[in-house]
């Protein structure tokens, strides 16, 4: 990443590299006898089985989930031209405002006059203030109990930090404070449940605080399983052991692991895995996970509801604001302090501590004056060779140029037109042209294209060249998107046997593949019949080579050194579609118009969940779902990242959305953001939230997106420390990461405060319920005696 040098996002944030690893698990496993629907263990839509307990997470909303989602998915189709729009927080509407107040202060009367008679006075000597009914320090003194003490902190370095004291911590009446946890920790037991369930990381801090309220214990180290014992030393050396053999170079079927036998096939747009290829019926069906659908619809409700709830909105609003203000209170008073501890570390500057690009196109990861370069090479040591077919007949590269009038003298960066500029902004048609050399779309499919005439030989030399550029750098490493369209069975074998057959591969590189949501187009071509087709397309071949290596050799090793998927297009396109249960199920999907985001996402993220618990058993590594996220267009694909993705790229519009905002803060939800990018197409530079979200401390790393147009977790070991693993302090090894140990202290007792004040909120009351049930039985008894 290329991230704040002082900050501890840079150490335990952003998706680093995936880590190949084998484990020694058996491959045997047993067929189910009786069908079952093949769901994840919650089976109570909006409530997760770790939720039923004493723990009492209802709110004034419950029962009406879906026809407030329902009125929100309206409103974003109907494009209100609201004022602010129903998640927002109001700053710059006095009437909104005003309103906001008269509730408050209703709410404040209703719930404060059974306690202090004299409220009606002291609401209207201070009508503005917002007091708690019962100061939330005492209750918590009051509700100690062994089971509930707060947990010891490792003893940190002293630097100034910035507490409150007195009445009011909270700034909201004790009322909405609990309603505003309940919803809070309802949400992220939501985000826990689909983590768990796919295999994807779930923020381990996070999950400890979850766990006090569940009395299921939760899977912390389900993901973690992944991440064997590591033999690096504090005092090793921070370049990881590089193989002595090419990855690529044994493609022999026979040395690879065996064929398990089963059979595939894709039934409602997911896809089941069968103990034998003969009979794929009930009764060979292996018993993996995957998530059902009604249960995430009644899951995507409760989110969208929770998200314009207004007393849960005015909460996490002023968690935030308290969130950014703290920490500019820590900078004037620590910084000092960072600056000194970072001098001390001899060697290490921002310069030389590893970074990772985990935001970046394959297809534009060179410069201007790079793709330039390689292009009147090519011209003048490849001028004969045959490039491109047209109406049947071969055309060399001096041929394609010549019907263009153009020679390599006449080549130069502004003749490239390649440099998003003025043009491209909300015009994503624009900026996609903008990947045509000098505006012809037969230079993009010759030079960046990796199935064409020649495989992909050009793409692949300049790959190979920013390859090089990045080791020679030694401290800079990328993860490389590629496209998988879902068109063809064979566009896996093709791309595996491009990087293999020209060997584009390096230690600095992983690869995420991404798939555009372009099926209405392919359906208008009449190249795909409806939408499942296309996800055979895409998860077939992957279930195919996980079962049976040998089957596809090649797409067998390109595998090990892909990270996951991404999900990309315009996000700002209209939706003509709500994905809910009357919606049709992806094999009846034949409209022209496009499935809508929510609904890509749900059944890319139900297919790499079997997929990741059938590569889990044979011993290879699972992949995570990193989509484009929240760029523009509705809320609601914001919420669908929020559920099912382990990482976004982008998150602009969080920024409208505290009650989200505040959740991908807690739940640490890595965001790769790219103001340059972003300033080309949809927010200029200026309004880019980036330095907003970091000094609130959401965990975002700076990613470049498409340089053309602007301009690995075994490694983290050796790169963050053997303990990067480790909440807090304890994570952190200067001499490595070039980030302050105080720094890492604020971070980390920040957010255990965040997430001590919901659960310690939800705690105090359950212990107020009980208290009160149990004076009202002794009061029952008495009347008996």
């Amino acid at each position: 990443h290329i991230v704040c040098p002082h900050d501890i996002s840079q150490t335990n944030a952003l998706t680093p590299f995936i880590q190949q690893t084998s484990l020694s698990v058996s491959t045997h496993i047993e067929p189910r006898g009786a069908r079952h629907l093949l769901t994840s263990q919650h089976s109570l839509p909006g409530i997760p089985v770790a939720l039923k307990q004493s723990i009492d997470l209802r709110t004034s909303m419950d029962g009406k989930y879906k026809e407030i989602a329902e009125e929100l998915f309206s409103r974003s189709l109907a494009e209100s031209e609201m004022r602010s729009a129903p998640y927002e927080f109001p700053e710059d509407s006095p009437i909104e405002q005003l309103e906001e107040k008269r509730h408050r202060l209703e709410r404040q009367i209703s719930q404060d006059v059974k306690f202090e008679p004299d409220i009606l006075l002291r609401a209207k000597q201070e009508f503005m203030k917002t007091d708690s009914a019962t100061d939330l320090e005492y209750m918590k003194e009051q509700s100690q109990a062994p089971d509930l003490q707060e947990r010891e902190q490792v003893p940190e370095r002293e630097y100034q930090r910035v507490t409150i004291s007195g009445e009011e911590k909270c700034g909201v009446p004790f009322t909405d404070l609990l309603d505003a946890a309940k919803c809070v920790v309802k949400a992220l037991f939501i985000r826990q449940k689909y983590m768990s369930l796919s295999l994807q990381s779930f923020c381990r801090t996070t999950t400890r605080y979850l766990q006090e309220l569940s009395e299921r214990p939760l899977d912390l180290d389900l993901y973690e399983e992944d991440i064997p014992e590591t033999t690096v030393t504090a005092d090793a050396t921070v370049h990881p052991p590089v193989s002595e053999t090419h990855p690529y170079e044994n493609q022999d079927p026979a040395s690879m692991p065996p064929d398990m036998g089963y059979g595939c096939k894709m039934v409602d747009g997911v896809m089941h895995v069968y103990t034998t290829r003969n009979i794929m019926e009930k009764s060979t069906e292996l018993d993996l996970p995957y998530p059902d659908l009604q249960e995430y619809i009644a899951d995507m409700n409760v989110m969208m509801a929770l998200i314009i709830n207004g007393p849960v909105k005015s909460f996490c609003y002023r968690r935030l604001q308290y969130l950014s203000s703290k920490f500019q209170m820590h900078i004037l008073l620590n910084e000092m302090k960072e600056l000194a501890a970072q001098k001390k570390v001899p060697h290490r500057d921002f310069y030389n501590i590893r970074k990772v690009d985990t935001h970046i196109h394959a297809s534009s990861c060179m410069n201007q004056k790079h793709l330039l370069r390689f292009i009147k090479r090519a011209m003048k040591k490849y001028p004969k060779e045959i490039v491109h077919v047209e109406r049947g007949k071969g055309q060399t590269l001096m041929e394609v140029f010549e019907s263009m009038n153009l020679t390599a003298f006449d080549l130069s960066v502004d003749t490239l037109d390649m440099h998003a500029d003025r043009n491209t902004f909300h015009r994503f048609d624009k900026f996609n042209a903008k990947y045509n050399p000098i505006g012809e779309s037969i230079l993009r499919e010759i030079f960046i294209k990796t199935d064409n005439y020649i495989k992909g030989k050009y793409f692949g030399h300049i790959i190979k060249e920013v390859m090089a550029d990045l080791e020679e750098s030694k401290y800079q490493n990328v993860e490389l998107r590629l496209s998988i369209y879902g068109r063809s069975r064979d566009e896996w074998d093709k791309l595996a046997t491009w990087a293999v057959k020209h060997q584009v591969y390096s230690n600095n590189v992983r690869w995420l593949v991404q798939v555009p949501r372009l099926f209405d187009v392919y359906h208008t071509k009449k190249q795909l019949c409806n939408f499942q087709e296309m996800l055979e397309n895409i998860f077939m071949p992957l279930f195919e080579v996980t079962v049976n290596p040998g089957s596809h050799p090649e797409l067998h090793l390109f595998l090990q050194h892909v990270v996951g998927f991404d999900s990309v297009d315009d996000e700002s396109k209209p939706e003509q579609h709500i994905f809910n249960l009357d919606s049709p199920l992806p094999v009846n999907w034949t409209e022209e118009d496009n499935p809508p985001y929510s609904y890509y996402l749900y059944y890319m993220y139900a297919n790499m969940t079997v997929l990741n618990h059938l590569r889990r058993q044979r011993g290879f590594h699972s992949l995570v779902l990193r989509p484009h996220c929240g760029e523009a267009g509705p809320i609601h694909h914001l919420v669908s990242g929020f559920m099912l993705s382990e990482n976004i790229s982008h998150g602009l519009l969080l920024r409208k959305a505290p009650v989200l905002q505040y959740l991908y803060y807690l739940a640490q939800i890595g965001i790769a953001m790219s103001p340059l990018s972003n300033n080309s197409l949809f927010l200029s530079y200026h309004r880019n939230p980036l330095p907003e979200y970091l000094s609130r401390g959401l965990m975002v790393s700076l990613s470049t997106d498409d340089p053309l147009q602007f301009h690995f977790t075994k490694m983290k070991s050796y790169w963050l420390g053997p303990n990067y693993i480790k909440e807090g302090q304890e994570s952190n090894d200067i001499r490595r990461t070039n980030v302050p140990d105080i720094r890492v202290a604020y971070r980390y007792e920040t957010m255990c405060e965040e997430l001590n004040l919901i659960t310690q909120a939800i705690r105090t009351d359950e212990l107020e319920t009980i208290e009160e049930e149990g004076s009202l039985c002794m009061g029952a008894v008495q009347a008996e005696k």
